[in-house]
């Protein structure tokens, strides 16, 4: 990604109420997903929902990712 696209971002990441938003939608997500995951027995929706926890994870340091980004 380039600069300026993380530049873009920073309007998302600088706005505190907005940041706490998806941090709390990132966890009722993650919620969902570890329930999907006690449940599931393929083994490949195991390494995909794992996946998909991984992923809403970066949400947490998307902040810091962005401002190191745009710099």
């Amino acid at each position: 990604m380039d600069k300026e696209f993380y530049r873009s971002l920073l309007l998302l990441v600088n706005d505190r109420q907005t940041l706490s938003l998806m941090q709390r939608y990132v966890e009722q997500r993650i919620h969902i997903l570890r329930d999907q995951l006690e449940k599931t027995k393929e083994h490949s929706r195991v390494l995909e929902i794992q996946g998909a926890i991984a992923e809403l994870r970066r949400f947490a340091t998307l902040r810091e990712e962005v401002i190191k980004g745009a710099n």
